[in-house]
């Protein structure tokens, strides 16, 4: 590395005043987090670490807690009617609640983003068992979503104090799922800048990129999109908005059917999309269709690829490229029955961007399903 590449990375580190480790886990309120887990250990390959609930002394919720490469991720279903958990399923179906950061000082994050501006929601709070303790602190964003500022440092339980180690639901295989690339946020109309200044001043993420109308649009609906980033780059969150169209776009249909702002969808990373995406296919999972006319020029648009076409044809990935390299991805339906919450596949190859090539075929492809739901 160069001097002045040294000089560049020192500066950024020393005004990275939220310092990210990673994702620490996404939690997700849903109506049976027995029935979920079940869902996400056999189709999706994540494997079980965790459960609280009455086994445990835990009264309030059943939460199961799975992981997969350097993804984990929390079910948790209340056992009574009148509180939070159970209000936001009622009002949001299945969904995510939790968007949670590791960091080395929990304290230190909620001072920092509260002090500037920050909407408190949890104040550093310490949890101990005999395997440690951890420190949890946290802040709103959009909508109910929430996040969590994770500090583990001085823990060696299965994940938090208060779970107990849990086996799962039979054998089941991982598929290959590494680490979330990005969650991509939904808002309203009018409100992305609004979150996007809330990411740069509160938590000093940075704008990665920007796309337009322009850039995200079809023959009948359209939307904007900017993507905040942390300072090491680890952490990225779109942040979409709809824009005018001539009918209802799928921000519009989410908004709607979630009755809210929130978690549209989460992309994980896989070193091998194409065997991650035959594992998804062949346990059920349903994703977004790609015409066969995509692959008739997909070589001229992308260049030289290592994947064979027929083979990305008959499985629907999507290909993209940019100064960097390249990316594969693919995007399941929605994964519970209210049109909400989906999943991206990526593979990346050097491309740091998110498949702008590939935004008109992957709109029509959802549009195709709003016009299936009469929602188009």
């Amino acid at each position: 590395m160069s001097q002045i590449a040294e000089v560049t990375l020192k500066r950024a580190e020393d005004s990275d005043f939220l310092p990210i480790l990673g994702t620490d886990y996404i939690e997700f309120y849903v109506g049976n987090a027995r029935q979920a887990a079940y869902y996400y250990q056999h189709a999706f390959g994540f494997q079980p670490i965790a459960y609280r609930g009455l086994e445990s002394g835990y009264r309030e919720a059943a939460s199961y807690v799975l992981r997969q490469g350097k993804i984990t991720f929390v079910f948790t279903t209340p056992y009574h009617p009148g509180n939070f958990i159970a209000d936001h399923i009622y009002r949001h179906g299945d969904g995510v609640r939790v968007l949670a950061l590791q960091v080395e000082d929990a304290t230190q994050a909620y001072a920092e983003t509260t002090r500037r501006g920050g909407r408190p929601f949890m104040p550093p709070t310490r949890l101990e068992d005999e395997n440690g303790y951890v420190i949890l602190s946290g802040i709103h964003t959009y909508g109910d979503t929430v996040h969590i500022f994770v500090e583990r440092g001085h823990y060696n339980g299965p994940f938090l104090p208060g779970y107990l180690p849990w086996g799962g639901f039979g054998q089941s295989t991982p598929i290959g799922l590494k680490y979330v690339d990005h969650c991509v946020g939904n808002v309203y109309l009018g409100e992305m800048n609004q979150f996007v200044a809330f990411y740069r001043d509160v938590m000093g993420f940075r704008q990665l990129i920007s796309f337009d109308d322009k850039d995200i649009s079809t023959e009948y609906s359209a939307l904007m999109s900017k993507v905040m980033a942390n300072g090491n780059g680890y952490i990225k969150f779109p942040i979409n908005e709809p824009a005018q169209g001539r009918r209802k776009s799928q921000i519009e249909e989410y908004l709607e059917y979630y009755h809210g702002q929130g978690v549209q969808h989460i992309a994980m990373a896989t070193d091998d999309i194409i065997h991650t995406v035959r594992e998804l296919r062949r346990r059920g999972i349903e994703f977004l269709e790609t015409p066969k006319t995509y692959y008739e020029t997909l070589l001229d648009r992308v260049g030289q690829i290592d994947e064979p076409v027929e083979v990305l044809a008959e499985l629907g990935i999507l290909v993209d490229r940019d100064d960097e390299g390249y990316l594969l991805q693919i995007f399941t339906k929605p994964v519970q029955d209210r049109p909400t919450l989906f999943y991206e596949i990526i593979q990346r190859k050097g491309a740091k961007s998110f498949g702008k090539g590939n935004f008109k075929a992957l709109f029509e492809a959802i549009e195709r399903e709003q016009a299936r739901r009469g929602n188009l």
